[in-house]
């Protein structure tokens, strides 16, 4: 009975160094992708990529602190995963170190509310649901603004707003079927703080420019 209970409920070790791994496979995997095609680099060098998986990975764990823990690591694992391939393709100088910690401290602590986000969303009580709702499709809809009010790149600000809408929209009708009483939470909460999102990431972005 005990074995039975341990193969189907993984111990804490299992799941984050299964956690860490596919962090540290899907930053090599992003950076492997870059420049096959226009769509599928701009898919890849995107923060909204890694933030979902995150998400997700929290929603998949039952136990609350562990998918606290798990997305605190998946975050700077990635960051580990692309910056390791970067430096073994040749584009990742030691000039570069900063870079790799203004991304990695920032991927610690969204790591850590990503993982809560998606733990809640699935498993957690009350209006709370709809709060940590809002929290992945804010930053789809950040990055959107980004690409819309930092760089001016149409299509592409159109995409990644046209998937942050689907996703608050998806979210928001999983909360009202699973009876969440505030569910319109989610829908008012995630362009509000898409746009927090957005001026966060200019802030690391202009020291990003300014420490190179």
């Amino acid at each position: 009975m005990a074995s039975a209970r341990a193969l189907r409920f993984p111990t804490p070790v299992i799941v984050l160094t299964a956690t860490i791994t596919f962090g540290l496979l899907l930053g090599w995997a992003t950076y492997g992708l870059h420049g096959m095609t226009p769509w599928l680099d701009r898919a890849t060098n995107s923060i909204s990529t890694w933030i979902i998986w995150t998400a997700m990975a929290g929603a998949l764990i039952r136990r609350r602190q562990l998918a606290l823990w798990a997305g605190a690591l998946m975050m700077p694992a990635t960051c580990g995963g692309y910056y390791t391939a970067s430096t073994i393709g040749g584009t990742f100088g030691s000039g570069a170190l900063g870079t790799v910690f203004v991304w990695a401290a920032p991927g610690l602590i969204g790591g850590l509310l990503l993982g809560w986000a998606g733990w809640t969303v699935r498993r957690g009580e009350g209006d709370l649901r709809a709060v940590a709702g809002a929290v992945p499709a804010m930053v789809v809809l950040g990055e959107g603004l980004w690409y819309a009010l930092g760089l001016h790149y149409r299509t592409d600000a159109a995409v990644f707003l046209t998937v942050g809408v689907l996703l608050t929209a998806l979210l928001t009708a999983y909360l009202a079927r699973a009876g969440v009483h505030r569910y319109w939470l989610c829908a008012v909460l995630a362009p509000v703080s898409g746009l927090v999102f957005y001026l966060a990431v200019r802030v690391i972005l202009n020291d990003l420019l300014l420490s190179a």
